[in-house]
């Protein structure tokens, strides 16, 4: 493992925290909401959750996944804006370019969270919370009063995060290796980033129930408590460590919706999970990737959740992956209904579909099984649908639209089928181009 020590690290990164950035966005958007309670929702419909809360809606005690029912009994004034994910990508983008004209962006954790390297006299104290109010300043000039960020300068990107986390919202806190640890005291263990309910547990059972007690402890304990290098990882951090984070790598491309009330027939489901499944598809190939399983599941009102998977020889093209869930849905309609899937083709079943492509493999690793099969007629029909395939995608890039569609699209309430920020993922404008 390698080791920056906090002194030789110094005041080397700087971390912003978008704040409330969903709800912050659409205040911008329509200036007559700043000031007011504002819950951004994934649907319109009380038995739903917020997925994002401004800080006027915080204060009722309103957070990400509070129950939209229960919402409206804590502050009866509460606003619901239906979610625009394409608007907050945007804006994302536009965030970027801002904070570029001060600092290079160094990695992006999340649509509201990013890290940058400070380098030479950019470390002084004085000079590095300058840096933080030029770009805060920056976006108000760039985007609009709404938008607002807190900003922690400290000497390794955890840390940064940590810092964001103390003064909310549009904070800008120090902590120097001096001050180590200093306020980090005052917080409670789930304010660090990897630290769950359950993580918690284990913690409670090692009698460690405060920062200081955590902080006292040494690295060979720590990877004994979370039962891996990672435990050592996160003293190192916590102590002001500058030790890299290792690398992950794609293993899975998958898009999930619940599903709009009008949308739960058989029918609608079942269009919903192709225009998954080809979305996740796009996605795969501008990444360059072939999969090799599908898993296609769905959720049932009244029911458990059920599951079926196909495995094939990689492939990157919609129409293979259109082909095996077909079979997987004829599977599951026989599963679930028998001979009389007929007579529920009316009825509102299901509340969720998903899709994920996994196996995946990039050109290089999979030549032999694409190119040197002993099949011709094999071989022609992956030619005719990559040829196909290639000639979809040109006509979307040309367009940025898509002008031509396999099969009927389902239409739904927020639209942008299937594209939704995750945690850890910020979606290519791409997919919003269907």
């Amino acid at each position: 493992m390698s080791l920056i020590t906090p002194q030789q690290a110094g005041l080397k990164w700087l971390f912003l925290d978008l704040n409330s950035y969903f709800a912050s966005v659409e205040q911008n958007e329509n200036p007559a909401l700043i000031g007011k309670p504002v819950a951004v929702v994934p649907m319109v419909t009380d038995g739903t959750c917020a997925i994002a809360a401004s800080y006027e809606a915080k204060r009722y005690g309103i957070r990400t996944g509070t129950k939209i029912f229960e919402a409206k009994k804590m502050c009866p004034e509460l606003i619901c804006i239906l979610a625009r994910h394409n608007i907050y990508v945007d804006y994302h983008n536009k965030i970027l370019q801002s904070v570029d004209k001060h600092l290079p962006v160094n990695k992006v954790w999340s649509i509201d969270e990013f890290d940058c390297v400070l380098l030479g006299r950019e470390k002084n104290p004085e000079n590095a919370a300058r840096i933080a109010q030029r770009i805060k300043d920056q976006l108000k000039t760039d985007l609009g009063p709404a938008i607002t960020c807190s900003i922690g300068i400290a000497p390794n990107s955890f840390l940064g995060k940590v810092a964001t986390e103390i003064e909310k919202p549009n904070g800008l806190v120090l902590l120097t290796p001096d001050d180590l640890p200093g306020r980090l005291l005052d917080l409670k263990l789930t304010d660090l980033p990897g630290i769950n309910v359950a993580m918690e547990a284990r913690l409670h059972r090692a009698r460690i129930t405060t920062i200081e007690a955590l902080w006292n402890t040494s690295p060979k304990q720590a990877r004994a408590i979370w039962g891996s290098v990672q435990g050592e990882r996160f003293w190192y951090w916590l102590h002001g460590y500058d030790v890299p984070y290792q690398a992950t790598s794609s293993s899975m491309i998958g898009h999930s919706r619940v599903l709009d009330p009008d949308l739960r027939t058989p029918e609608k489901t079942y269009q919903m999970a192709r225009r998954l499944l080809v979305k996740a598809s796009a996605r795969l190939r501008r990444k360059g990737f072939y999969a090799t399983r599908l898993i296609f599941s769905v959720r049932l009102i009244d029911g458990p959740k059920v599951a079926f998977e196909a495995q094939f020889p990689a492939a990157h093209d919609p129409f293979t992956f259109l082909h095996h869930l077909t079979r997987l849905w004829n599977e599951m309609s026989f599963q679930l209904f028998g001979d009389a899937a007929d007579r529920y083709a009316r009825r509102t079943l299901f509340k969720k579909v998903a899709i994920i492509l996994y196996g995946l493999r990039t050109a290089n690793d999979i030549t032999d099984d694409l190119f040197d099969t002993s099949y011709q007629d094999h071989k022609e029909m992956f030619e005719k649908r990559e040829n196909l395939t290639a000639a979809l995608d040109h006509l979307q890039a040309k367009y940025k639209s898509e002008i031509v569609t396999l099969g009927l699209p389902p239409k739904t309430l927020a639209g942008h089928v299937g594209t939704k920020i995750a945690f850890s993922r910020v979606p290519d404008r791409e997919e919003f181009w269907t």
